[in-house]
Order: C-alpha cells, then sequence, then structure tokens
C-alpha cells in the first residue's frame, strides 16, 4: 500500500496523459478537473468525491444529514476554484439496514442543498453493498481561463483562510452543540469562491477537508513553494490541534498578492491572513518557525 494518499495519487497521475487536442486542461491532483470544449466562453469543472459508512458517517447519522454532506464535499470543490454548480450525480449503495425511510431522508437531504446552490441531480446510480456508499459528481462552471488553482501560488503572496478552523474535529469529539452542526452540515463557500476570483484576484485556492496542515502542504507543492504560518482563527471550544489538523472544515484556503486589499469579513464570513508564501523546500511548512508536521486526514496513512 502506498505511504500516503499524495504517494498513490502520483502514482497514478504518472501514468496518465492529457491526450492533446481533447479538451483536458486540468487532470489529476486538484479540487477539480477542468474540460474546454473548442469556442466555449466557459470552463468546465468536474469533481467526485466518496462518502463510506464508517469512514465518513455511521448508521446513527440522520439520513437527511448524509446525503447534505455528500453533495456539500463537492460543491466545495466546485467553491474552491471559484466556479459555479451547474448539476450532479448521485451514485448510492445501500446497506441491508438503509430501507426506503433512509432513502427518502438522503434525498431530502441532498437535494434541499442542491436546490439551495442550483445543481438539480440529474441522474445516477444505484447498487447493494454491505456497507452505505456515496458518490457524488459535480459539475460547475467558471469563465474560460480563470479557474482558481492550487499551482498559481507565488512566493511573497500572503495565506489566507475563511472563517474558523477545528469546528468539525470538534463536533465529531463532542456529539453536540453548534460544533456538532457544523460537522453535519458543512457549508460549500461557492459566494466566497467566485468573489476571490472576480473581485480580490485570489492566485491560488482550495478546500480545507483534509486539514489545514496537510491540506496547506498539498499548495505549497502544487506550487513549488514552501509556507510561513501563524495561528489560525480558533473554533469556539476547539483546541489547536483541532483547528491544524481536523478535517473536514470545508472552508477555502487561498493565496493573494501581499498588497492585496482584503476585507476583514465576506458577507458575515471572517477572513483571516495566516502566513506567507516562500521560497524553499516545496511542500515544507513552518509554523511559528517550527516545521509543522502534515497530520491531517490521510486515507492511507499507516495502512
Amino acid at each position: 500500500m502506498a505511504n500516503s494518499e499524495l504517494d498513490l495519487i502520483e502514482r497514478i497521475r504518472k501514468r496518465v496523459a492529457l491526450p492533446p487536442g481533447s479538451g483536458a486542461i486540468l487532470g489529476i491532483g486538484d479540487d477539480c478537473a477542468i474540460f474546454r470544449a473548442r469556442g466555449a466562453a466557459e470552463d468546465l469543472l468536474l469533481t467526485t468525491d466518496m462518502l463510506i459508512e464508517d469512514v465518513h458517517f455511521r448508521a446513527t447519522h440522520r439520513a437527511q444529514d448524509v446525503g447534505w454532506k455528500a453533495l456539500a464535499r463537492g460543491l466545495s470543490d466546485i467553491a474552491a476554484m471559484g466556479g459555479e454548480p451547474r448539476f450532479c450525480l448521485v451514485s448510492l449503495a445501500l446497506a441491508p439496514w438503509a430501507g426506503s425511510r433512509w432513502v427518502d431522508g438522503f434525498y431530502r437531504g441532498l437535494l434541499r442543498l442542491a436546490a439551495r446552490e442550483n445543481a438539480p441531480l440529474l441522474g445516477g446510480d444505484l447498487a447493494h453493498s454491505d456497507k452505505c456508499m456515496c458518490d457524488i459528481v459535480v459539475v460547475g462552471t467558471v469563465p474560460r481561463g480563470r479557474a482558481l488553482r492550487r499551482d498559481g501560488a507565488r512566493a511573497g503572496n500572503a495565506i489566507y483562510v475563511s472563517g474558523a478552523l477545528g469546528g468539525s474535529a470538534l463536533g465529531l469529539a463532542r456529539g453536540r452543540g453548534n460544533a456538532w452542526k457544523r460537522h453535519l452540515h458543512p457549508e460549500p463557500r461557492i459566494a466566497l469562491g467566485r468573489f476571490l476570483r472576480s473581485e480580490l484576484g485570489a492566485t491560488a485556492a482550495m478546500d480545507l477537508s483534509d486539514g489545514l496542515s496537510l491540506d496547506l502542504r498539498r499548495l505549497c507543492l502544487a506550487s513549488g513553494l514552501s509556507a510561513q504560518i501563524w495561528t489560525p482563527p480558533v473554533f469556539p471550544g476547539a483546541t489547536l490541534e483541532q483547528a491544524m489538523h481536523g478535517g473536514e472544515d470545508y472552508e477555502l484556503l487561498f493565496t493573494l498578492p501581499a498588497r492585496a486589499s482584503v476585507p476583514l469579513e465576506f458577507e458575515g464570513l471572517p477572513l483571516a491572513r495566516i502566513g506567507t508564501m516562500r521560497r524553499g523546500r516545496p511542500g515544507a511548512v513552518e509554523y511559528d518557525g517550527v516545521p509543522l508536521a502534515p497530520l491531517g486526514y490521510d486515507h492511507f496513512r499507516n495502512v
């Protein structure tokens, strides 16, 4: 087994070439793939994401919360690239315990978010399995050549995050309160992603799905840079460790030119500078001058 998810992704990426003239602009390694039809004014953004019982949720979770979260994860990828969602597809494998009432609840939660974000469900697949599993596909659009990518950061760029970090990890640990709601109902930052692209001129962006320490390393590797950061905004009640390494916050991590004028908040959502991109060993991150280990969630670590 690969040492990490990143190792496995890189092994696969090296075996896959983008066919010349196919319209494929960006493949494996970012939040979304990018496809450009000849003569089109917009690029297509395509993302897929799995939600698996006993990995991402438990049978005790409410079905509507699972459905919401399944779509929110894919929409967050569209947000990270500054895109506009267009539609989604859902494949759902049902465990023996998941009856028609659970299925109705799952789609009720998913369709509520789909209606709010103008991402109608256009199809998918159904199957039976020992455990419940869901694969979401979300397709979005972005003006031609304007997608926010992980590889666009430059040395000297300021590093920002939206919101406060560690809330989802705290919620998972406590199982109650506002943090639990945050864990169950992540908010994809679609409007913020558009604002970063069209108004602030962000140079790079990604969503925080696996923890700041790990996801910032991924952005650094893609841009061929290192980073120096200080303490990020911490969700009330969460620890610094949860803010640094806890996953599933689904806030946006982004970089901007150092002299960019950045509001303190966007539509009530705080925006905070947490560091600077630097020349140095690609992927290296320092916190207050000390190397920060990428301890966020990795599906394949220690497998």
